[in-house]
């Protein structure tokens, strides 16, 4: 962001409480925690339910903030001290509102393509691939961590420079409308689903009208250049593809498929699975979890539609990933599909997706003091990722016990006795040495897996993070491994501190 105080003002429907020293002087980032402040930031005081940013204007002033945006009258010594410093003081109407109304601004000034990426699962990991893969020839802003809320999303455009060549947008998003709100400022150019899952059915009611609004990115794209990357083994991605309207402009739907079972001679010619797309052959795990498969795309040098589709020359290229779990081949291939659409080679491409590594709490392995392994995945769940994570863990080469510690998922509503039932169920049948399960939801995993033939002996009830930790305590032996998963409200990284330490 680089916007002066009187563009700030006049973008957020401000009044100038103190006029700014220089009227030149750009604010050349934003932030709304005072901690956080860089010289040159605008600082924007956000009320909340523990603190009210209004509170740190003066911190933010002193920490290098040429401006403050606020929405209440602050006290005479923090207007003083904004004059004495040569910073502005700016009254909006709403704080939280003038965030979206500066991305709204500054993404007009913004050159390079703007990529939005959802899905119920994998938007976090598949937008960093596609960050790390772009990143290897473009300049390259992207969503840090899953800041994909209604302040992430903005933060994102605004922390772009005007020649940056790729903006990478992860959107979430908890019901219908909210992915439609967020691309009226960001104005994607291309937009990736990862997939339709059961994520926030609590809100929507059905996987349907999750497809619905995943498809809200897509029906934003523009008519004359936009370009829809879907899910071509998902089986909603045909629905997300008629709710698009993708017919409209048909050149433009890519599919990517990581199943191993992609088969462009099986698709109906008008199929959008036929068009230009990447998939992957051959898909199989190390040791370690980590997928090695051959990276294949067709029918993006040729363009579309080719005189004869049977004709098109298909790349390939063989690939390794530094992430563990079959279901990121997937992920693998959607962030492929970007960066071959972009004009990069499948073995830049390749290169690139192997040393892409995965965030903290997400299929992170540590080495604890004991001489076991915990892989910490903790960081959120919901059905579709508990599974993956239990797959994955088992494909593990353990030498000693496997030992799973699953907590409650959330926003599953009416959904939640059955999510939780059919988790239990996928893991009695994997090769668990002992199944631990904290918290009230969690029980039901529990229950699942028991009815699903699990030996009761195995399975461990705990009512607390401090029972399980016991638990474990007791169980737990060098050469052993230990999944935590739950979503982030159970705080299960605990589990994984007490462990590790």
């Amino acid at each position: 962001m680089r916007l002066n105080e009187k563009q700030i003002a006049a973008c957020t429907g401000g009044q100038f409480a103190v006029e700014p020293m220089d009227a030149r002087v750009l604010a050349t980032g934003l932030a709304w925690d005072s901690r956080e402040v860089k010289p040159g930031d605008a600082y924007v005081a956000l009320p909340g339910e523990r603190v009210d940013g209004h509170d740190f204007v003066a911190a933010a002033l002193r920490a290098g903030a040429v401006c403050a945006l606020v929405m209440q009258p602050l006290p005479s010594e923090v207007l003083a001290l904004a004059r004495e410093l040569g910073a502005a003081v700016i009254e909006v109407p709403d704080t939280a509102h003038a965030v979206t109304d500066l991305a709204r601004e500054w993404r007009g000034h913004l050159k390079g393509r703007v990529i939005g990426i959802t899905g119920s699962t994998g938007k976090t990991t598949t937008k960093n691939l596609v960050r790390d893969v772009l990143a290897a020839a473009h300049t390259v802003v992207a969503t840090k961590g899953n800041q994909n809320n209604e302040l992430g999303v903005p933060k994102t455009l605004l922390a772009a420079d005007p020649e940056t060549e790729a903006v990478v947008v992860e959107m979430g998003m908890r019901g219908a409308g909210q992915i439609a709100q967020l691309c009226s400022f960001v104005r994607p150019h291309w937009g990736v689903v990862t997939n339709v899952g059961e994520s926030h059915i609590e809100l929507l009611g059905s996987r349907e009208n999750i497809a619905r609004a995943k498809a809200e990115l897509l029906l934003s794209l523009p008519a004359a250049s936009g370009m829809a990357f879907l899910n071509g083994a998902d089986d909603m991605s045909d629905f997300v593809y008629e709710c698009s309207d993708l017919e409209r402009w048909p050149s433009t739907a890519v599919c990517f498929d990581g199943s191993g079972a992609y088969d462009a001679a099986g698709c109906d010619v008008s199929d959008w699975r036929r068009r230009p797309a990447v998939w992957a052959e051959d898909v199989s795990l190390d040791e370690q979890g980590r997928p090695r498969f051959t990276l294949c795309a067709r029918g993006f040098s040729e363009g579309w539609p080719p005189d004869a589709p049977d004709d098109l020359a298909v790349e390939r290229q063989e690939c390794a990933l530094g992430l563990r779990g079959a279901h990121n081949v997937a992920n693998a291939c959607a962030a492929a599909s970007v960066g071959r659409a972009f004009g990069m080679d499948l073995a830049t491409v390749a290169r690139a997706l192997a040393k892409s590594l995965p965030e903290a709490g997400r299929q992170e392995v540590l080495r604890a003091r004991g001489g076991f392994t915990v892989v910490n995945d903790a960081y959120n769940a919901n059905p579709d990722s508990m599974r993956a994570a239990l797959t994955t863990f088992c494909a593990l080469d353990v030498p000693g016990k496997r030992i799973a510690v699953l907590g409650d998922m959330g926003e599953l509503g009416d959904f939640a006795a059955a999510c939780h039932a059919g988790v239990g169920e996928h893991a009695a049948a994997l090769p668990l040495d002992r199944l631990v399960c904290v918290g009230e939801l969690a029980r039901i995993i529990a229950d699942g897996a028991e009815r699903a033939g699990m030996d009761a002996g195995r399975i461990v009830r705990a009512e607390s993070i401090s029972d399980a930790l016991g638990d474990l305590d007791v169980c737990v032996e060098p050469e052993d491994a230990v999944l935590v998963k739950a979503s982030r409200f159970m705080g299960l990284e605990r589990v994984v501190e007490g462990l590790v330490n």
